[in-house]
């Protein structure tokens, strides 16, 4: 069956182009992609799929019930776009001013939209049922994931797998890793509270920005001298705000940043920590603070098992040309919800566009993917699913090819 399916799928990939390309032109924010929900469920119902809406707020769930007994398989694509100008000289540039999908969430939509439409064709030859996860808000916390968990999306999974298109890396390489691989993604907030005054007489002030300087150089010394190296983790100040004029001394200072960690432990420190370093300069500088830690997405882990049946699966694929062991990534995805309720494994695929001057990264005005990496998204979900349902099939029922 999946030597048929993969010919589908590639008379198909005209079709997983378009959608990206509509998808694309028509990009919506977190929390506000109700025309892109709109568009997944009339795409299922068109070709008879029974799709739940509005699960956990923009959210669905396609589901795909075979013929024969076996495994329920979660599938998932994220859909949501982000707050950046799209500067591609493209005919599909974005048509939002300020919105434009910069991640590659449109062609994950679009390859399980067309894999459901394929798999959904050989229902009658599936041992099991696949479940096509289609999330919104992956882009800002708290995410889409966790309210379409708790409205039931993960209900009878007994796996779950999702990819990455990745505009970094080859087309043919699909990336895995076992265990943590991607980071958890948290955000601090901090506000210096000093006594401002005349940029001519610094004696009679508590001058904020100089007590916000030294605690970003402070805040360095977390992980280079108080974290075990072993232990990989960030702490960025992305956001360093005192407006004033050139001759008046700020009165308050708001600093604003990102924690990343992969060790639970090691986060809770950190926390900890920085509002230690925190009272340390206030307490030196003679300002007060005001400090918020919000707890982003949790680490990313893949479970071993799946890991393995997705390398062993990728393989197989005439377009994997490697199948390669990633470094740990910092960057967060709320997926990981997902991994912490039932088994799966979250990969890379290739997509860096052919010919291409520069390699522009995910989230920047000018991202742009590969769009044959699709059809190699689609094979390699489909060639896992396959393979998961047919390794845990009840003994004696065997698939009709």
């Amino acid at each position: 069956m999946l030597s048929e399916l993969y010919q589908k799928l590639e008379q198909r990939w005209g079709e997983m182009v378009e959608i990206r390309r509509h998808l694309h032109k028509h990009p919506e924010l977190s929390f506000q992609e109700k025309n892109t929900a709109k568009y997944i469920a009339e795409y299922y119902r068109d070709i008879g799929i029974d799709v739940r809406e509005n699960v956990g707020g923009n959210g669905l769930v396609a589901t795909i019930k075979g013929r024969l007994p076996g495994k329920t398989v979660g599938l998932r694509a994220d859909f949501d776009a982000l707050p950046i100008q799209d500067e591609k000289d493209v005919e599909y540039k974005s048509t939002v001013p300020g919105v434009m999908h910069a991640c590659g969430h449109d062609g994950h939509t679009a390859t399980l939209l067309v894999l459901g439409k394929t798999l959904n064709e050989y229902r009658n030859q599936l041992q099991g049922t696949i479940k096509l996860i289609h999330q919104h808000a992956e882009e800002y916390a708290p995410g889409g994931a966790k309210p379409m968990i708790e409205d039931g999306c993960l209900e009878g999974i007994d796996v779950i797998f999702g990819t990455h298109l990745w505009a970094t890396e080859k087309l043919g390489k699909i990336l895995f890793r076992t265990g943590p691989i991607m980071a958890a993604a948290d955000r601090f907030e901090v506000v210096i509270k000093g006594s401002g005054g005349h940029g001519a007489q610094p004696h009679k002030t508590k001058d904020a920005i100089v007590a916000g300087a030294q605690l970003i150089t402070d805040l360095q010394q977390i992980v280079s001298r108080r974290v075990n190296p072993i232990d990989p983790a960030v702490v960025t100040v992305g956001s360093f705000v005192a407006d004033n004029a050139f001759n008046v001394i700020a009165d308050s200072a708001k600093l604003i940043g990102t924690v990343r960690t992969f060790n639970p432990e090691v986060r809770d420190f950190i926390e900890t920590e920085i509002e230690q370093i925190i009272k340390g300069v206030a307490l030196s500088f003679g300002c007060e603070y005001e400090y918020r830690f919000e707890r982003g997405y949790p680490a990313v882990v893949n479970h071993s098992e799946e890991t393995q049946l997705l390398i062993e699966s990728a393989a197989e694929i005439d377009e994997v040309h490697s199948v390669e062991e990633i470094e740990l990534q910092m960057g967060g995805e709320d997926f990981a919800y997902y991994l912490e309720r039932v088994k799966g494994t979250f990969f890379f695929t290739g997509a860096a566009p052919e010919n291409a001057d520069t390699l522009y990264p995910h989230h920047h005005p000018r991202f742009d993917i590969n769009e044959k990496a699709l059809l190699i998204a689609a094979k390699t979900l489909a060639s896992a699913t396959l393979h998961y349902q047919k390794k845990h099939a009840e003994p004696g029922i065997t698939a009709r090819r």
